[in-house]
């Protein structure tokens, strides 16, 4: 009986993980794309990620271009992408389809040779991953980075899905709160909610009962959004630095700014 246990343990350890399946629903382009198709797409190629963001070391993956998989996609379009865990990563187009520069490749896991663990205990980044080559060039930031990837949408813009995030609609479209929601929509609400609107259940609503512009001083909440772990740090901690190169020091102005406006246009939240 030992012996059969030994050899069926044997066995099972050396079958691959199964394959996964990427949904794609970009309007009249709908499909369903296997990890093997992917990873025999005619534009699959091996693409070096220096200093992962996810992995925080230099990884190699079989990745596609993602602009490849997104046919009639323009680039004023909006992209949702939705990962496993519950993340929901909110995407302009534009750098999506970019050819030069910053370039996003859709990493493809393979059953039989799969990627690391994020952290013990933990999943891998797989089964698709968002990554980029270059990011600096278009100040990618760690956001705009999803892993574990089951789907693409297309959608509405943010602002026309979710009018509750809508700052006054009096203000000019060139007012810094203004350009504050469009660094909202970048660098937030990929995990948080505020006045209840947004897709992601992943951190805390950012307005309802109270915005941190309500609890924290300005100069607080700055170096918080910079290094969140240097102001709370626990093990569960999820947040990550937000460093100047993504976010300069007067668009971090702007976007506190934001939160503080939105602050006096708080909307009452549904228990359901």
């Amino acid at each position: 009986m030992n012996r059969l246990f030994f050899f069926l343990s044997i066995l099972l350890l050396s079958i691959p993980s199964f394959a996964a399946q990427l949904n794609l629903d970009l309007g009249d382009n709908k499909r369903v794309w296997q990890t093997k198709e992917l990873l025999d797409h005619p534009q699959a190629q091996t693409v070096q990620i220096p200093d992962d963001v996810s992995y925080k070391r230099n990884m190699n993956y079989r990745a596609v271009p993602l602009a490849a998989l997104l046919k009639g996609v323009k680039a004023d379009d909006h992209l949702q992408a939705v990962a496993l865990d519950g993340f929901v990563a909110e995407l302009s187009a534009a750098p999506l389809l970019n050819a030069k520069g910053a370039q996003a490749w859709l990493a493809v896991e393979d059953p039989a040779k799969p990627w690391p663990l994020l952290e013990k205990n933990k999943l891998s980044a797989g089964p698709f991953y968002l990554v980029w080559t270059s990011p600096k060039d278009g100040q990618i930031g760690a956001e705009q980075w999803p892993f574990q990837i089951s789907s693409f949408k297309l959608l509405p813009p943010v602002a026309e899905r979710f009018p509750a995030l809508r700052p006054d609609a009096k203000l000019a479209a060139s007012d810094p709160i203004n350009q504050g929601f469009m660094l909202f929509q970048k660098h937030c609400l990929a995990c948080h909610r505020l006045n209840g609107a947004g897709d992601s259940q992943f951190g805390p609503d950012l307005n309802v009962p109270y915005s941190p512009t309500e609890y924290f001083t300005t100069e607080s909440l700055k170096r918080y959004i910079r290094d969140p772990q240097a102001l709370r740090n626990w093990p569960q901690a999820k947040m990550p630095s937000i460093a100047s190169s993504m976010l300069s020091d007067d668009e971090l102005e702007q976007l506190v700014g934001y939160l503080k406006h939105m602050a006096g246009r708080k909307q009452p939240v549904s228990s359901k």
